[in-house]
């Protein structure tokens, strides 16, 4: 699958807010606020389960890696997410 058409199912299924349960949130961080290098799934399958945690890096913008976009969609796909929550912007990691 192509990245543009990656990343507007991903935006369309953020956009639609909370819907319940199962939901998956999706964090980037970078070194700046100018480039992701690492994206975060959470996984939360009930409410008050503890989330499950993945995490992708990319040597390039982790939001252009046609890889990294197309498995995150398919990970929201096949968890059967209700909900997408995305933090906005890019955080700093400090690891």
């Amino acid at each position: 699958m192509n990245l543009d058409k990656s990343t507007k199912r991903i935006a369309k299924k953020v956009k639609n807010g909370f819907q319940g349960y199962p939901q998956i949130s999706l964090a980037y961080y970078g070194q700046s606020t100018a480039l992701a290098n690492k994206v975060v799934v959470e996984f939360i399958s009930e409410a008050g389960a503890l989330p499950q945690t993945q995490t992708f890096s990319s040597d390039m913008d982790a939001k252009k890696d046609e890889t990294i976009q197309t498995t995150l969609l398919k990970i929201i796909e096949r968890a059967n997410a209700k909900t997408v929550l995305e933090a906005e912007g890019i955080s700093i990691d400090n690891a």
